[in-house]
C-alpha cells in the first residue's frame, strides 16, 4: 500500500495516479509494494528530520527511511515541496517532472539503488529518467 500524506499545504496530487505508477515502478524493479508512506513538507520540517536522525545540518530535497525486508519494499519518503519547486526553477523543468523525479528517487532508493559513487548517481538518473518516462506515458 502506498500513502500519500501531506504535512504542508501543498497541492494534493491524483492519488490514484501516482500511486498506480508508482506500483507500475515497482513492478518494473522486480519488487513488491508492501507499505510505502509519501510524506510531502516544507523545507523547515525536513530539515529538523535531517538534524534529528542522520546529524545533517543541511536543507534536502528527500530523505529515505528504509525498512524493507522479507522481500516487500516498506519505507517512508519525506519530500521537501519548498526544495522540490526551487529545484524546478534552478533546472528549467517543469515542477511536475522534477516531482516525478524526487518520487521516483525515493522509492528507487528503497529499490536497491544508490546515489554515492558517479556510477551509482548516473544509473540512478537513468532510471529516474525511465519512470519519469512511464509516467508521461500513462496520462
Amino acid at each position: 500500500m502506498i500513502e500519500l500524506n501531506y504535512q504542508n499545504d501543498f497541492e494534493h496530487l491524483d492519488e490514484l495516479i501516482h500511486t498506480k505508477w508508482l506500483e507500475q515502478i515497482a513492478v518494473t524493479e522486480s519488487k513488491t509494494i508492501g507499505e510505502i508512506s509519501y510524506v510531502f513538507c516544507s523545507d523547515e520540517f525536513l530539515l529538523s528530520i535531517n538534524q534529528d536522525y542522520l546529524n545533517h545540518d543541511t536543507f534536502t530535497d528527500i530523505i529515505t527511511f528504509d525498512y524493507c525486508e522479507e522481500g516487500l519494499i516498506n519505507g517512508e519518503i519525506y519530500i521537501s515541496t519548498d526544495r522540490v519547486k526551487e529545484n524546478a526553477s534552478s533546472f528549467g523543468v517543469s515542477l511536475t517532472n522534477e516531482l516525478l523525479r524526487v518520487m521516483a528517487h525515493g522509492l528507487l532508493h528503497l529499490c536497491g539503488y544508490g546515489d554515492k559513487s558517479e556510477a551509482e548517481a548516473q544509473l540512478m538518473r537513468d532510471k529516474e529518467n525511465e519512470k519519469i518516462g512511464m509516467f508521461h506515458v500513462k496520462q
